[in-house]
């Protein structure tokens, strides 16, 4: 199981995507890594095709919701039933994904997630995924940028594979641009039969490099795509680690929570401010953060994310937890405790 602070809050993580965009396929992906115990949310529109194997190997506690798309589900708390059973601390899960059909909108099922009132767990953000070549025929027709843009934090283009050589870095050239249009924050990746690293989603136990089994469709693309794997295949996180040595600037704090370094799509940790130390996360925009249990020692962040600089996110991180030995300036504290009261 990953390495999970008790009292951390579980994230959960909305799956979104037009129908065949290859949600499930990306699910069923993430799924395959060991060590992670993961909740699953579906409903009941349309077909489920998650591996048998990995819901009954790895998926704890399946719950399906009735009553169509999970955006119009009726005011009855039956997504918070369904989360406030997964939360069982018994369960120990480390994340929890909702699968939303295919009609589902990001921005109607990220907004129930955050106004969820089931305690013990956070918003993990919005996985939007996009088919790299039906996506301007079916998603993105009209002049104005649609508004699930806006609400994703993770967009994933898919299906890369299926787009000429010649021409794949223009398709995800012309999405990214779509997107960042309306949302400068969302982190972009293009991907093939949804192959994106576990770690971008939620925390991995680090085995040593095992994997689980892939399919035979799995092996052809990933053979197919060995010579330039990172670009176009196989979305792997980066990850970058820092530990601190005593109190920090809250307000230094704050600002590295509130706008990562370039390419970090989350960051996690536990950071001492003054005599109190907290729990804290980040995914995309979105800053959870929590007072630790009585007893917590040491201070550390972790970056994750695609494609940035090592060095310069190593640098950031450090700045941000620098020992801190002044008076901690009131203005700093305000904007620590704003944040707490939020992720409340």
């Amino acid at each position: 199981m990953a390495d999970r602070h008790p009292s951390a809050a579980i994230p959960v993580i909305a799956l979104t995507g037009y129908l065949g965009a290859g949600k499930t396929t990306l699910l069923n992906h993430v799924l395959r890594a060991p060590g992670a115990r993961i909740g699953v949310v579906i409903n009941d529109f349309g077909e489920l095709n998650v591996d048998a194997s990995l819901v009954t190997g790895q998926v704890d506690e399946p719950v399906s919701i009735a009553g169509g798309c999970i955006c119009h589900l009726p005011d009855d708390g039956a997504l918070d039933k369904a989360l406030e059973k997964l939360a069982d601390p018994k369960l120990g899960l480390d994340a929890i994904i909702i699968e939303a059909s295919g009609v589902a909108e990001p921005v109607a099922v990220s907004r129930i997630i955050r106004f969820s009132g089931v305690a013990r767990i956070r918003h993990g953000g919005v996985v939007d995924v996009i088919d790299a070549v039906e996506h301007f025929n079916t998603v993105d027709t009209a002049a104005a940028a649609p508004a699930r843009y806006g609400a994703a934090s993770l967009v994933v283009v898919n299906k890369l594979d299926r787009i000429a050589d010649d021409k794949r870095d223009d398709a995800l050239r012309r999405i990214t641009t779509r997107v960042r249009d309306h949302n400068p924050d969302a982190h972009v990746v293009g991907a093939v039969a949804g192959r994106v690293d576990p770690r971008l989603l939620y925390d991995v136990t680090d085995d040593g490099g095992a994997t689980g089994q892939m399919s035979f469709r799995e092996l052809l693309v990933e053979e197919a795509f060995s010579a330039h794997d990172d670009h176009h295949g196989h979305v792997h996180a980066q990850s970058v680690t820092v530990v601190g040595n005593g109190a920090v600037d809250p307000g230094v704090l704050v600002d590295l929570l509130e706008q990562p370094p370039p390419g970090v799509y989350r960051m996690k940790g536990t950071v001492a401010v003054g005599t109190r130390h907290y729990l804290v996360n980040v995914v995309g925009t979105s800053v959870h953060v929590r007072t630790a249990p009585a007893g917590t020692r040491a201070s550390h962040l972790v970056a994750i994310g695609t494609g940035f600089d090592i060095d310069d996110v190593r640098a950031s991180i450090e700045g941000a937890l620098s020992p801190f030995s002044q008076k901690v300036a009131a203005a700093g504290m305000r904007r620590l405790q704003r944040l707490r009261q939020l992720s409340i």
